[in-house]
């Protein structure tokens, strides 16, 4: 009974994806975005069950990569559609759908690159998806950033740096030291920071700050 449990948090994570589509296509992008942060925590925790129980196997990888597909590649991809709709051309909005095309190459890439195990190679989905996460809630407070090219620029560049060959910051402890973690601890104390400073519009910050430390600790290990 124990090999299901992983299995079914991971479904877990494909249905807030699913369920967030759906918020989109009812105008509401805030539950969209809560959408994403619960499918986060579905992800982290079939992850975590699967290595306390003992139970990882190669159907759980893939079936995990299914669903990060939609949380994190087309429920992201979606809302910028949305958000893109006040294009001049009818045919621009469909831009935003490049970053679901990316997640895809980067999730099948990560499956078979063995060289990501304690570090990334380009940008997480989990990441790009909490970088639009916080959109909605920027736009709702300071309306004259919603502009269509915000969202599609905001599409393009999130999918180069999917896949991107930038290594990038890994949050997985192996020890609690400072000196082996110092750039982690960095990246989690600026979270907290940001999520008291900002709430729901901390997510891009951190993101982007998530981005420029992973450049610089990759730089200094050259």
């Amino acid at each position: 009974m124990k090999k299901h449990i992983p299995n079914t948090i991971t479904l877990a994570n494909l249905l807030a994806g699913c369920v967030g589509i759906v918020y989109v296509f009812n105008d509401d992008l805030y539950f969209a975005a809560y959408a994403i942060w619960l499918a986060a925590i579905f992800d982290f925790f079939d992850g975590f069950s699967a290595r306390l129980l003992n139970v990882s196997s190669p159907i759980g990888k893939e079936l995990d990569s299914l669903a990060d597909m939609v949380t994190f590649g087309a429920l992201p991809s979606f809302m910028l559609y949305k958000m893109a709709a006040g294009a001049p051309n009818a045919f621009l909005p469909y831009l935003a759908f490049s970053l679901a095309l990316f997640a895809a190459l980067r999730l099948a890439k990560f499956n078979v690159d063995t060289r990501q195990a304690d570090s990334f190679i380009g940008m997480p989905t989990p990441a790009a998806a909490f970088f639009v996460s916080g959109i909605p809630f920027w736009l709702a407070e300071y309306p004259t950033l919603n502009h269509w090219q915000l969202s599609i620029g905001t599409a393009l560049v999130l999918s180069l740096l999917l896949v991107a060959p930038l290594k990038m910051l890994a949050l997985k402890f192996t020890d609690y030291t400072v000196a082996r973690n110092l750039w982690r601890y960095l990246v989690v104390l600026v979270s907290i920071l940001c999520w008291v400073a900002l709430q729901a519009k901390s997510f891009p910050v951190i993101i982007t700050f998530y981005l420029v430390i992973s450049l610089i600790s990759a730089k200094q290990k050259l």
